[in-house]
Formats: C-alpha cells, sequence, structure tokens
C-alpha cells in the first residue's frame, strides 16, 4: 500500500533503537525524510547512517535529552517545519507506590507527558496552517490496564492521554490528527531490563523470567519493533485521516479488556 507520505518530513524522539527505530524505519521505508533524535550520539549515528544506506531519504541526527529544554530547542531547531511528529521517551523505574518521592512523579511527568505535550505545542501551529499533520505519541498499554509496578509511568502516560483525548478533537478539522499507541511487551532494551529485574527478584534465570512472561501473553510472543513501526507508519498516512484521538493497542491480547 502507497502510504501517500514521500516528502513528508517527520521527527521521531528516541528513535536510535527499539520501537522509535522501528517507526523511523518504517515511515523512512514510506519515502519520509526524518529528524532522529537520542541521547546517545553514537549509536544515534549508526541508525541514521543505516537508515540512510537503506531508504535513501534524508536524515537529520540530533542527539539530545528531549525531555530538558535544552534539549527540546536543539532537536526543533533543527528539525524546522515538520509534518509528523513521533514522541517517545523511556519510561521511569519500576518499583512500590510506597518508594516514591514527588521528584520522582516530577521526573516521570516531565519525561513522559509533559515533553510530549511541548513538542505538540511547537509541531501543531504550523501543520494547522499547512492544513495537514500527524502526531503519533508512543504510551502504554499501561493506560488501558495500570501495571502495578509501573505506577510513575502510570500517572504520567494517562495524564498525556488525557491531554491528547481533547486536543485531538480541536486540532481535527484541520488535517490533523493525533493518536496513541499502547505497546505492550516487545523485544527491545526495556523488556530485556524488566525481564533481568524479574529473574532477579524471583530467582530465575533469564530465559526462564522471559518465558514467564511470553506465556501471559496470547500470542505468547513479544513483539517487534518492525510491526510496531509499520502501525505508526499507517497512523501517519493519508489513509489514517479518519482515525482521531484513539489509543492503540499492540500488545498481542495481553490487556484482558472487552472494549
Amino acid at each position: 500500500m502507497d502510504l501517500g507520505i514521500r516528502g513528508k518530513r517527520a521527527l521521531v524522539c528516541a528513535s536510535s533503537k527499539g520501537l522509535g527505530r522501528g517507526c523511523a524505519e518504517a515511515l523512512a521505508a514510506a519515502g519520509v525524510d526524518l529528524v532522529l533524535n537520542a541521547r546517545g550520539s553514537e549509536a544515534l549515528a549508526a541508525t541514521a547512517a543505516a537508515i540512510r544506506a537503506g531508504h535513501g531519504v534524508e536524515v537529520v541526527a540530533v542527539a539530545a535529552d528531549i525531555t530538558t529544554e535544552e534539549g527540546r530547542a536543539k532537536v526543533l531547531a533543527a528539525a524546522g517545519q515538520v509534518d509528523i511528529l513521533v514522541t517517545n521517551a523511556g519510561g521511569p523505574p519500576p518499583g512500590l507506590w510506597s518508594d516514591w518521592s514527588r521528584d520522582d512523579f516530577i521526573r516521570a511527568l516531565d519525561a513522559n507527558m509533559l515533553t510530549p505535550i511541548a513538542l505538540m505545542q511547537a509541531a501543531l501551529p504550523g501543520m494547522m496552517d499547512r492544513g495537514w499533520g500527524r502526531v503519533v505519541n508512543i504510551t502504554s498499554q499501561s493506560v488501558k490496564a495500570p501495571i502495578p509496578a509501573l505506577g510513575l509511568s502510570n500517572a504520567a502516560r494517562t495524564g498525556l492521554t488525557g491531554f491528547v483525548a481533547g486536543t485531538a478533537r480541536q486540532v481535527a478539522a484541520k488535517g490533523v490528527t493525533i493518536n496513541n499507541l499502547l505497546p505492550g511487551i516487545h523485544d527491545t532494551d526495556r523488556a530485556d531490563a524488566l525481564d533481568r529485574g524479574a529473574a532477579k527478584g524471583q530467582g530465575l534465570s533469564l530465559d526462564e523470567a522471559r518465558r514467564a512472561r511470553e506465556a501471559t501473553i496470547p500470542a505468547r510472543r513479544y513483539g517487534t519493533a518492525a510491526e510496531f513501526g509499520a502501525t505508526c507508519a499507517f497512523l501517519c498516512s493519508v489513509h489514517a485521516g479518519f482515525i482521531v484521538g484513539q489509543n492503540i493497542l499492540l500488545d498481542g491480547g495481553a490487556t484482558n479488556a472487552t472494549i
């Protein structure tokens, strides 16, 4: 399927690896020029080079911490006018409700709620003026069903979801859509870190911990960055203009809900 976005320009955050890279790869395959961002310059440069070589699109790499005001300013200055925005940032650490201080919540809100809001506030006016735009926020399955050990993430990402619910309906008439992608467990560094924590806490090997978690997923496997990216690219396509303010689960059926 031709996604109809060849020649568009996209800013994809946290895109040197994992789900962000999956989104960047899929957009590049559709002919979209990219501005990639991540904190680690070495991995980011390698990803940018691979995507340029593989897809022949323009790729600008900006190493910066997108969760800081200084980092966002650097990325936005390099990005310029973008047609597509994919927000993404690593989730806060797991823990118990009794462990978290106000500062812990502020850090989580800054990274996983206030940063994507700031990026949308920067990108949406131009998209609206041009009469077309796509925003995809990578959030979490936890906004549908909370994950007890990820209370910081549950809180911050649910706050972002509430912001998107209202904002998406205010900008849709201008040809701009905002939607959220809610990943479950995918085969990324984040999943590996969580599996290592579970293995240590339960006295299991890493392989045993992973198999145990795979058994809780109806699909009986972890998702892949490529299939996640393909869904993101479709939401950014000309075919998805009537999808507005939605929260789309990619979790292999793990969230046990009727709606």
